[in-house]
């Protein structure tokens, strides 16, 4: 069951046969825990190519977005089990599961990514060279990248590379470049982008954060002055390494939830690739939705804040001037924040299409591969909301008010998806 996890930690190896053989007659169990398996594989793939490109969480997660409607789209196309979501090519059923998933996913990435090319080729070439050859590769694989370039053409005209010139403000409580390394706004018009179930960025905007010397505002601040400073004498060993395991992109962590139960039930192919649909598109929209709230408050980051010396209106709140948070600050607004946006979609969408999913493992990039182990999809979550706290680079409200605001896309996304219908 590991084995695709293993191959595909090298890149270039991503195919065995009992990873993606194809049986003759693909309505086996055998052959559709293939077909799930390579939809596994090719996430592995995408998630590794987006970790190797530039920083930018909103574009990875648009990138993993496109890769999710492409495959379930193509795989769709082949076994018609759900309406599509963008694209429907004319496919035989007899048609290649294994290489539709591949053409779909190799030619999003290549596309968003052209950088990886070469190990992406390697990766396509591992993978086709364990199918058999002939008719049902090549119908799958043509399937595949047809799909994939229709939908890349949609998403060609979603604003993703417009430019923007965007001033940092000034003053109490806005936002302004942070320390160490006091960078420009990261992505400032993503809140524009174009949605995949949202009608806008801004249709679920919450309301203002907390106002300055507000009782909820100074709460915010009293308690991570104390427990996200760097040397913090109240943070207990188990935050400290919550707060640097989420400094992997939400992407790279949530996904392996969905991999992990998808492999392990051995679920229908179609129904793989709708779990994948579901996680990435909204995880991507509630990512779109914070980034629009962020540079529509501007609120400053609780570093700003307590490094302050102005008066924020409460007596309560005493500025330290070289107060610096557990985990380096990123750069764009505070609130609300993203990763847990981009969780309560997760969670909202998980917990709905997996029910009581057991024990789940998560390994985290940023800290060595590093292994946490949750009894619930809802207890990542909670983790996840407490870590941006114990790092010291949200304030709680904004933490707890982005995962509200992904439950919301969430709930719009189960409400919006392609339901299933054989």
């Amino acid at each position: 069951m590991q084995m695709w996890i293993i191959l595909c930690a090298a890149f270039t190896a991503c195919g065995t046969d009992s990873l993606i053989g194809v049986g003759p007659d693909p309505t086996t169990s055998a052959a559709r825990a293939a077909q799930t398996d390579a939809i596994a594989t090719w996430n592995v793939i995408a998630l590794k190519t987006t970790a190797a490109g530039p920083f930018s969480p909103p574009r990875e997660a648009r990138a993993m977005a496109i890769v999710s409607a492409a495959v379930f789209d193509a795989v769709n196309s082949i076994t018609q089990r759900y309406p599509a979501y963008a694209v429907r090519a004319v496919a035989a059923r007899t048609a290649s599961v294994e290489a539709a998933v591949c053409g779909a996913a190799y030619t999003v990435l290549v596309a968003l990514y052209p950088a990886a090319s070469a190990k992406l080729d390697s990766a396509r070439d591992s993978v086709l060279a364990h199918m058999p050859g002939g008719r049902p590769r090549d119908e799958g694989l043509a399937t595949g990248e047809s799909v994939a370039a229709a939908l890349l053409a949609i998403r060609a005209r979603d604003h993703a590379t417009d430019q923007m010139t965007y001033a940092p403000g000034t003053g109490m409580g806005v936002w302004m470049p942070t320390p160490p390394g006091f960078l420009n706004a990261l992505e400032p018009r993503w809140g524009k982008v174009t949605p995949f179930f949202m009608d806008s960025g801004s249709q679920f905007r919450p309301a203002p954060p907390p106002a300055l010397g507000s009782s909820t505002y100074v709460r915010d601040y009293v308690e991570i002055q104390r427990i996200g400073v760097a040397g913090s004498t109240e943070r207990q060993p188990q935050q400290t390494e919550a707060a640097r395991f989420w400094v992997a992109t939400a992407a790279q962590l949530w996904n392996q939830v969905v991999r992990q139960v998808t492999v392990a039930r051995r679920l229908d192919p179609a129904d793989a690739a709708h779990a994948y649909l579901l996680l990435n598109l909204a995880g991507a929209d509630a990512t779109i939705a914070a980034w629009d709230a962020k540079f529509a408050y501007n609120q400053w980051r609780p570093v700003t804040a307590i490094r302050n010396l102005g008066d924020d209106g409460s007596s309560a709140t005493n500025p330290d001037t070289v107060w610096t948070p557990l985990i380096a600050t990123p750069p764009f607004p505070d609130y609300p924040a993203g990763h847990t946006a981009y969780g309560g979609a997760a969670e909202q969408v998980l917990t709905d299409i997996l029910g009581e999913t057991g024990t789940l493992l998560i390994s985290s990039p940023s800290l060595g591969g590093l292994t946490h182990t949750y009894r619930s999809v809802r207890e990542i979550a909670d983790e996840v909301t407490n870590a941006r706290v114990w790092g010291g680079v949200h304030w709680r409200t904004s933490s707890t008010i982005g995962r509200e605001l992904g439950r919301v896309v969430g709930r719009h996304a189960l409400a919006r998806a392609p339901s299933r219908v054989n």
